[in-house]
């Protein structure tokens, strides 16, 4: 591991959260249904998880690009929102209507 990478897993960025009786892991305050609350979520975690979504869905798109076909995959828009202790969930399409989810874009170069 690189010194950035050490660096980033001793810092935490703030993001609000939606504190929910119901769940270990608050979820970003996007959803509705619980009281959000600005919290602090450490990079390390948050660092380490959205490498692996992204990996992941990095192989998702190669399959489909594969795939070729009249209509090649081209650029693909995902939402997903945060966790308080750094997790990542995607978002999806009945979740999307109304959400401030972030948003990754995955253009062909």
């Amino acid at each position: 591991m690189d010194d950035s990478a050490v660096h980033l897993d001793d810092q935490a960025l703030p993001f609000w959260v939606e504190v929910t009786e119901d769940s270990d892991d608050d979820s970003m305050g996007i959803l509705g249904g619980g009281n959000p609350e600005l919290r602090m979520v450490p990079l390390g975690p948050l660092r380490k998880n959205l490498a692996a979504t992204v990996d992941a869905l990095q192989q998702v798109f190669a399959d489909v690009a594969a795939r070729g076909g009249t209509l090649p995959l081209a650029e693909a828009q995902l939402s997903f929102q945060v966790t308080a202790s750094g997790g990542v969930q995607l978002i999806g399409t009945g979740q999307v209507q109304g959400t401030r989810g972030l948003t990754l874009t995955f253009k062909r170069p």
